[in-house]
C-alpha cells in the first residue's frame, strides 16, 4: 500500500502544481500585483508546507537531526537542484529587485542560521557547552520572518499598477482562483506526504542514518513541490513564480518553519550539519553571482546545467560521508 501512495503522490504533485501556479497567477492578474509577490507569498507558502509539517511532528518527536537536514537540504535542492532544471527548461529572467534584495535576504537567512546553531564555536568563553537551536533563537528567526513579510507587503503596494505580462496571463474569476490554489496547496501536500513516508520507509530498509535521511530523502521529497511549481512555471515561461517560489521558499524554510519547530521545542544542532549550511550559503552566493555573468540577470540554460551537475555531486559526497 505504501508503495501506491508513493506512486500515487507523484500525480498528486504535479497536478498540485499546474493549479497552484494557474490560481496564483490568476489572483496576480485580477489584483495587479507582480507575480513575483505572489510567488514569494501564496506559492513558496503553499510548496513549503510539506516542510513545516515534516517539522512540526519532528520537533515533537525529538528528531532534531530530521529537522534541521530537512531546512537545510531542502534550500540546497531548491536552488541547486530546482533552480537548475527550471533554467534549464527555459532561461529564468530575475527582476532587479529580486536580484538585489530577496535572493541576498535569502543568504541572509543561511548565514543567521550558521551563526545561531554554533554557540559553542562562537561563545565557548562563555561557557556554552551545547550548539542548540533554542526558543530564544527561535523567535530571532521569527523576527527576521516578519521583517521580511513587511518588506513583501511594501513591495506588493509599490507594484499595485504593475503590468502583467501577457503571456504569463491566467483569466478565470477570483473564487475558481482561490479553489484552484487550495486544491493546488492541498495536493502538494498530500502528495509530498506520501512521497515522503514511502522514501523513508524503503531508505530505512537500507539502515540510512537519519542525518543523511533528512539531507536527501526527506529533503527532496519536501522539496517535490517546489520543483514541480517552479519546472511548470518555467514551462509556462512564469519565470516570476519559478524565482519567486524558490527564494522566498528557502527564506520561509529558515525563519518561518526553523522559527516555529524551535519555538516548540528547542533543537540540539548537529555540527556535522555545518559543512552543508556552508554547502547551502555557496549555492545562494553562486545563485547572485551568476546573475552577474554572461546575460545579466538572467539564469541561462548553462548556468541550470552546472547547478544540476553541482547538486548530484552533492548526493554522492553525502553518501561517501555517510
Amino acid at each position: 500500500m505504501i508503495y501506491f501512495l508513493f506512486f500515487l503522490g507523484f500525480i498528486l504533485l504535479i497536478k498540485g502544481a499546474d493549479l497552484l501556479v494557474d490560481g496564483a497567477v490568476a489572483i496576480a492578474n485580477k489584483f495587479k500585483v507582480s507575480p513575483i509577490i505572489i510567488g514569494l507569498t501564496i506559492v513558496a507558502f503553499g510548496t513549503s508546507l510539506p516542510e513545516l509539517i515534516v517539522n512540526i511532528f519532528a520537533s515533537i518527536e525529538g528528531n532534531t537531526d530530521l529537522a534541521i537536514g530537512n531546512i537545510v537540504g531542502s534550500n540546497i535542492a531548491n536552488i541547486l537542484l530546482i533552480l537548475g532544471i527550471s533554467a534549464m527548461i527555459y532561461p529564468l529572467a530575475v527582476q532587479k529587485q529580486t536580484t538585489y534584495n530577496e535572493i541576498p535576504f535569502s543568504l541572509l537567512a543561511a548565514l543567521v542560521l550558521g551563526i545561531l546553531a554554533n554557540d559553542v564555536l562562537l561563545d565557548s568563553n562563555a561557557g556554552a557547552s551545547i550548539d542548540i537551536l533554542s526558543r530564544s533563537n527561535g523567535l530571532l528567526l521569527l523576527c527576521f520572518f516578519i521583517i521580511f513579510m513587511y518588506y513583501v507587503v511594501s513591495l506588493s503596494k509599490k507594484s499595485a499598477t504593475h503590468d502583467i505580462p501577457e503571456e504569463v496571463q491566467v483569466q478565470m474569476n477570483s473564487y475558481k482562483a482561490v479553489i484552484y490554489v487550495v486544491l493546488g496547496m492541498v495536493g502538494l501536500t498530500v502528495g509530498g506526504n506520501w512521497i515522503v513516508d514511502g522514501a523513508v520507509f524503503m531508505a530505512t530498509q537500507f539502515g540510512i542514518s537519519q542525518a543523511l535521511v533528512g539531507l536527501t530523502v526527506v529533503a527532496i521529497g519536501t522539496s517535490l513541490p517546489e520543483l514541480a511549481t517552479s519546472a511548470v512555471a518555467a514551462y509556462k515561461k512564469n519565470t516570476d513564480i519559478a524565482i519567486g517560489n524558490v527564494v522566498g521558499s528557502n527564506i520561509f524554510n529558515i525563519f518561518w518553519i526553523l522559527g516555529i519547530s524551535s519555538v516548540i521545542k528547542p533543537l540540539p544542532f548537529n555540527a556535522a550539519l555545518n559543512q552543508d549550511i556552508f554547502i547551502s550559503i555557496i549555492a545562494s552566493f553562486l545563485l547572485f553571482i551568476f546573475l552577474f555573468i554572461g546575460k545579466k540577470q538572467l539564469l541561462e540554460r548553462w548556468q541550470g546545467l552546472m547547478f544540476t551537475l553541482m547538486y548530484i555531486a552533492y548526493i554522492v559526497y553525502l553518501v561517501n560521508r555517510g
